[in-house]
């Protein structure tokens, strides 16, 4: 009775992030589709919430970013929101560093979707040959903000494929170039920064995956094999035996 009652009153949000949501929609299915195969119960809330306020924040208005994330919570709080699974890095970073310095009473449990899928596959105990080699792009928000290096690693791993490091990787990775708004207000000096990034892949890997939609678009300007970290996965997923 209790676990029925926890159900009905908390629940899980996929929190896609704008860039997803607004211009990566492919990813955004991706997700949506990972999430139901490895038996995830979420909800979306596409046309009430907004931007998770980092953006506005990088660029120095607090008051802009504070604002967006009161409603956020507010909107949260209103739709019994427990858990908020995102696979955006900007937003991880946003949810689980900035809001509890941002907000009272921030109280909301945060997981980046590669430990999601991690913890499912490990459930699952599903564990590939490998047999394909590529390398992994380290966005700035989830290594070095938010330590998170070895977990989507390891999903790679599990779904069949020898990671080949590239120079430069974990915590001393380069930024794809995109980062900061350089990408809007720049753009020619963010692509050749990504044509720079592309040069450290060593070896012939067939892809350079990443979880970061923003990476995965700057390294894509620069590199047809780049794979959003979603593409990969569903991949491996869809062809794993029933």
């Amino acid at each position: 009775m209790a676990k029925l009652f926890k159900k009905l009153f908390t629940k899980t949000l996929y929190y896609p992030g704008c860039l997803t949501k607004g211009v990566l929609k492919k990813e955004f299915e991706n997700y949506k589709e990972i999430f139901n195969k490895i038996g995830i119960d979420f909800i979306l809330l596409p046309d009430e919430e907004v931007c998770c306020g980092l953006p506005p924040l990088s660029a120095g208005y607090r008051k802009e970013a504070k604002r967006l994330a009161q409603k956020n919570f507010e909107l949260f709080k209103k739709k019994k929101i427990s858990k908020i699974i995102t696979n955006c890095p900007s937003c991880y970073n946003a949810f689980k560093t900035i809001y509890p310095k941002l907000l009272r009473g921030w109280d909301i449990e945060v997981e980046h979707a590669t430990i999601t899928i991690l913890n499912s596959l490990k459930k699952k105990k599903i564990r590939k040959e490998q047999t394909e080699k590529v390398t992994y792009h380290d966005p700035c928000h989830l290594g070095r903000h938010e330590n998170i290096y070895d977990e989507p690693r390891e999903v790679i791993e599990r779904l069949g494929a020898e990671i080949v490091e590239m120079r430069k990787n974990r915590e001393n990775s380069m930024c794809c170039g995109g980062g900061g708004g350089l990408r809007s207000n720049n753009t020619k000096l963010a692509k050749q920064i990504a044509k720079l990034r592309v040069t450290h892949v060593k070896g012939k890997p067939t892809k350079i995956i990443t979880p970061c939609g923003m990476c995965f678009a700057q390294l894509k300007s620069a590199d047809d094999r780049s794979v959003e970290f979603s593409t990969y996965v569903l991949g491996k997923l869809r062809g794993l035996k029933k």
